[in-house]
């Protein structure tokens, strides 16, 4: 029984990473495909198909081995623009060197592109 469908997709992508797979497979929602098509954007995984598995909904990842971390953010802090500089240095260890993951009112998106158009949102996960 899954008690959190998002993390546990995140930490299965975040296992096959460590161990140098090409590919891993996680449960569907949308969720889980927001943050695949934002870290697709960044360059974190080469992509990822939607397949079904009897009654169920699967993603199969395509990994391209340049995550160093991966993790879901517990609780969904809400920030605004001037909150965002505390909670990346927080998450990230660098400036220049992964992203946070946010969910706006304009759709999910990381921290960088939040910070230009100007909005806040929930802290959803992070990426180096």
């Amino acid at each position: 029984m899954f008690m959190d469908r998002f993390a546990d997709a995140i930490n299965t992508i975040k296992t096959n990473e460590r161990i140098g797979r090409q590919e891993c497979v996680v449960d569907s929602t949308k969720l889980i495909k927001a943050v695949l098509d934002v870290m697709k954007k960044e360059d974190y995984i080469r992509g990822y198909e939607e397949f079904s598995e009897g009654h169920t909904r699967k993603l199969r990842v395509l990994l391209s081995n340049k995550i160093n971390s991966i993790g879901v953010i517990k609780p969904r802090y809400s920030i605004g623009k001037k909150d965002m500089q505390r909670f990346e240095s927080r998450y990230i260890p660098s400036r220049d060197f992964g992203v946070l993951i946010l969910s706006t009112p304009l759709g999910m998106m990381t921290n960088r592109n939040a910070r230009s158009q100007g909005v806040g949102g929930r802290l959803v996960a992070y990426v180096y």
